[in-house]
């Protein structure tokens, strides 16, 4: 585990994989989730000849907790900043859900710094059904209190979110995205103000992170290779909201992952790493 400074001067941890030299890529999970929920793609990425870097997301994993609560889109977009700053070279970002709002933002208001040399959005854009975030913000707020008995039941809660994916049988992997408290139980690797303090709200979608107005700007502002990676199922970015952003950021592509919903690389992670290093060797030439 190596570490970045993020804009608050909040520690922020992250995973590294490649050669030094080789151009970087940052993974910027969404909320509620930590650095390992990318599966292989860190690996892939470097076997591809690129400097990847899984970074927690402030409030999350074994990143700091924001003393003051601060977990706005500001804050999290000035993360996105600081760690692109401290690299030699602009990096590709790949952000998911929360990481791809944020990164969507650090770039698309920042136009002359070079915030990145290329941006995947996996399934977030600046429409989201209501639907959906109602779901995710029901799920991140069970058992945001008392925890899990056992990593079978936090099996069980995710299996009963994300029907569609099957129930892994070794759960050691599950247990790199909880922290076990002093009492025993399993606990979301999440700061609960994230979802419940003075600037929170009720999930990772909340208005204080989704705000369409601005994130429509945003997108009007890219210039850099763009790719968006929906989940075919996903109920979060609807047929209609890609095509949006399609319409606002023309010279981006799209691929639609069969058999995935809104955590894609979780999901259909051979396709996921298929889509991403596919357009970023296109992108590096």
């Amino acid at each position: 585990m190596i570490e970045f400074v993020g804009r608050d001067g909040n520690r922020l941890a992250a995973d590294v994989a490649g050669e030094p030299g080789d151009p970087p890529v940052i993974l910027l999970h969404g909320g509620g989730q930590t650095r390992h929920s990318w599966g292989t793609t860190l690996n892939a990425l470097a076997d591809k000849g690129w400097r990847a870097y899984a970074v927690d997301l402030r409030g999350h994993g074994e990143s700091e907790w924001a003393a003051d609560g601060d977990y706005t889109l500001d804050a999290f977009a000035g993360d996105v900043l600081a760690v692109s700053r401290t690299l030699d070279a602009p990096p590709a970002l790949v952000g998911a859900s929360l990481g791809g709002i944020a990164s969507l933002a650090a770039i698309g208001e920042h136009p002359d710094e070079g915030v990145a040399r290329a941006l995947v959005l996996v399934d977030v854009a600046p429409r989201m059904e209501e639907q959906g975030r109602m779901r995710i913000g029901a799920f991140m707020a069970e058992h945001m209190t008392d925890g899990f008995a056992t990593l079978d039941e936090v099996a069980d809660a995710i299996q009963r979110y994300n029907p569609h994916r099957p129930r892994p049988s070794d759960l050691s992997g599950l247990a790199k995205n909880l922290r076990h408290g002093p009492d025993g139980r399993w606990y979301w690797h999440w700061d609960p103000a994230f979802i419940g303090g003075k600037l929170g709200g009720a999930d990772e979608t909340r208005a204080s992170l989704v705000d369409p107005v601005r994130l429509k700007q945003a997108a009007l502002g890219l210039t850099l290779p763009t790719l968006l990676v929906r989940g075919r199922v996903s109920d979060l970015l609807s047929e209609e909201g890609a095509q949006e952003l399609l319409q606002l950021v023309p010279h981006a592509q799209m691929v639609d992952v069969a058999g995935a919903g809104h955590m894609v690389a979780g999901d259909r992670n051979d396709l996921f790493n298929d889509a991403v290093v596919t357009f970023l060797e296109s992108v590096h030439g």
